[in-house]
């Protein structure tokens, strides 16, 4: 299993599809840190009522917006692009065992996920407190211990999304097809929800991968689901899409 791990880590951080996704990865924090200027320096202009009364996105909200998209695309190019290059065929042969190749896979796909989730959303966090600094703003003054579980909660999503790319990706074959298939979950499910006439809208708003971060929290208002069901339900999304990939995996023929 040793070898397996390796050889997939090897695979995945040689893959120019993996250094453009990290790259985009440092791009949104980038943009965070230029969010979190403008908001200082926004905040600098306005009249002291003002400045009591301002609301604003968390420091990390472009990558609440686009880093689970980001993840999403390295878990299923990590599978896509072997079929697209024929290399799943040496990948089968060199591992028979198409059970234990994918848990290579998924453990490579995983790691990468974590850390560059951790990092990330850490480094954006980090970046918008240094840059607000002293200012009393007050959505970027709440105690770090406060903001932790949001975070968590991100970083989480992050990975699940990354699995579920991975697993998507196995069972579809297709890059095109299962980038399709995540943005509509990610982003037009969401966007339709709201259609849906009450209280289904706001229930099946809820157990979609891009609201379960808060409340697992516990930042949503009226929440549907508690922080447990929320963190099982998170957790099912890649159960799922693995347990989906690895069957089609292991029936189907290379």
């Amino acid at each position: 299993m040793t070898d397996v791990l390796v050889a997939e880590w090897l695979k995945l951080r040689s893959a120019r599809s993996t250094h453009w996704i990290l790259a985009t990865v440092a791009g949104l924090v980038a943009l965070c840190a230029v969010w979190s200027f403008y908001i200082a320096h926004y905040w600098d202009g306005l009249s002291p009522q003002r400045q009591a009364e301002l609301q604003v996105a968390p420091a990390e909200q472009p990558l609440v917006l686009a880093l689970p998209l980001a993840m999403a695309v390295l878990g299923l190019l990590a599978i896509t692009s072997e079929y697209a290059t024929g290399l799943i065929r040496v990948s089968l042969a060199a591992v028979p065992r198409r059970g234990v190749l994918f848990a290579g896979k998924a453990t490579a796909v995983g790691a990468v996920g974590s850390v560059t989730g951790l990092f990330s959303v850490g480094v954006a966090f980090g970046l918008g407190r240094l840059i607000v600094g002293d200012r009393a703003i007050a959505d970027l003054r709440t105690p770090v211990s406060d903001e932790l579980p949001w975070l968590l909660g991100l970083w989480l999503s992050a990975v699940v999304v990354a699995l579920v790319g991975l697993g998507l990706g196995t069972a579809m074959r297709s890059t095109a097809g299962a980038v399709t298939s995540l943005c509509a979950l990610l982003f037009v499910l969401p966007g339709l929800a709201p259609l849906l006439p009450s209280p289904w809208g706001e229930r099946f708003a809820a157990v979609l991968p891009s609201n379960l971060a808060g409340q697992i929290a516990g930042d949503t208002a009226d929440p549907v689901l508690g922080s447990v069901a929320a963190l099982l339900v998170l957790l099912a999304y890649a159960v799922i899409a693995l347990v989906a990939g690895l069957i089609v995996l292991v029936r189907r023929d290379s």
